[in-house]
């Protein structure tokens, strides 16, 4: 069996990071497993500009900016593996792959890295009545079809959904030529950052259609148009307000699962809110030795989070890696809470012997805010706040929590965040 010291499940931005900052911290026996044929993961079909800014000071579209790494790994000379599935990873670190060229096979690791990012939810999730006709597509395929194979999905497009796909999407395929009719989100607010709604639809003259969803799909061969209504405060289509919209492509936009698959037969401990790993200050999961970042911890709104992240998993994982099971006794394991509008933490737990630098905690919040306060308590004492003008779900948000704070408090058991709004 083929060892290594750290075997990296995904190939895209979370995994090319990940590896990178693994190589600078000292370890250079590290491997990448990655299904598709090319690194870059789905950066390679993200031809848009926007990228960079944090990373590298400068705007890059999604393949320069998945080549900058790509480079990185190449001159480095860390070995990847392509056109690879990996069928299963044990608490013990051993994992099984599989691939034309080298058939079934196992390796064994001292670290994982996960980070096999997200996908799209289908349209069996959503229910939608109909027949299956042509025509039908999740953003994310279309935007393959359109960017990488070259060619239109469709002429007359309505889009449901307004996350950061669906909203590229509109202008996208109004830049092909095609006709977007409008954008429908079954929630009061969009999915997506605001910066994509002026960029993306605003621009375009594009409506965006609030509490309205797709109630049918007409058509048997091809999709002749869809049938949408607005919904109750309950979620529920009102029928006194169907509209019939003639269309032949529906794009669907309704959300991204983080590809959890592996983690969950291997034990991992999962978060409700996310849908990925509980990790601690390290990203380090609830199985000693196994890490995980990108949007398979989390879905991101940017690449350069991502990227942040994962390189904060990779320096933990070559720790690991150099150091062997941790013997140590953790002086102290202090929980995150979220409550008052917030959605969740990552990380969920922080051991402040462990924290090398401050700590960039994240999260999302529930619903749209307006001059709203983030405020966090130590053991009910607030210690810090800060006001926000709009806060929304689509937007990602943070704080920095001061290594020095964390480590003066020896008895400090749980820190809480919350979203409030002065009376």
């Amino acid at each position: 069996m083929n060892q290594y010291d750290i075997v990296i499940i995904g190939g895209g931005p979370a995994g090319l990071a990940a590896a990178d900052a693994a190589y600078e911290a000292g370890n250079s026996n590290i491997l990448i497993l990655e299904r598709d044929r090319e690194l870059g993961g789905i950066l390679n079909q993200c031809i848009h500009n926007g990228f960079g800014l944090h990373t590298f000071k400068e705007e890059l579209t999604g393949p320069e900016y998945a080549a900058r790494f790509v480079e990185r790994i190449t001159d480095k000379r860390i070995e990847y593996r392509l056109n690879t599935m990996v069928l299963s990873v044990t608490p013990e670190k051993i994992i099984t792959a599989m691939s034309a060229e080298l058939g079934i096979y196992q390796i064994q690791a001292k670290a994982v890295i996960l980070a096999m990012g997200c996908r799209e939810r289908p349209r069996g999730a959503l229910n939608i009545p109909g027949f299956r006709p042509a025509g039908v597509y999740s953003a994310g395929t279309a935007q393959r079809i359109v960017n990488l194979e070259g060619y239109l999905p469709g002429k007359e497009v309505v889009i449901l959904g307004s996350g950061d796909i669906g909203l590229i999407m509109a202008r996208r395929m109004t830049l092909e030529g095609a006709k977007v009719k409008l954008v429908a989100e079954l929630l009061p607010f969009s999915g997506g950052l605001k910066r994509n709604i002026v960029q993306c639809l605003d621009d375009f003259g594009i409506p965006l259609k609030l509490r309205t969803t797709v109630v049918e799909i007409d058509g048997k061969e091809r999709v002749k148009g869809v049938v949408i209504a607005q919904v109750g405060d309950d979620g529920k289509p009102i029928s006194d307000t169907r509209e019939y919209i003639s269309c032949d492509t529906l794009l669907l936009s309704v959300g991204l699962i983080p590809e959890n698959e592996l983690s969950v037969s291997m034990g991992v401990a999962i978060e409700s809110a996310t849908n990925g790993p509980i990790v601690n200050e390290s990203f380090e999961t609830t199985i000693e030795g196994v890490f995980a970042c990108g949007n398979v911890l989390h879905v991101h709104d940017l690449v350069d989070y991502v990227s942040q992240e994962a390189a904060w998993a990779g320096r933990s994982a070559a720790a690991y890696a150099g150091e062997g099971k941790d013997t140590e006794t953790i002086k102290q394991e202090i929980l995150i809470r979220t409550e008052s509008g917030v959605r969740y933490s990552v990380p969920k737990t922080i051991r402040p012997d462990k924290v090398h630098d401050n700590m960039i905690i994240r999260f999302r919040v529930r619903d749209v805010y307006r001059d709203a306060w983030i405020r966090v308590y130590f053991d009910g004492e607030m210690i810090m706040e800060k006001r926000k003008k709009v806060m929304a779900p689509g937007e990602m948000e943070e704080i920095l929590l001061k290594k020095d704070k964390l480590t003066n408090n020896h008895d400090l058991k749980e820190i809480v965040i919350k979203v409030e709004q002065d009376a």
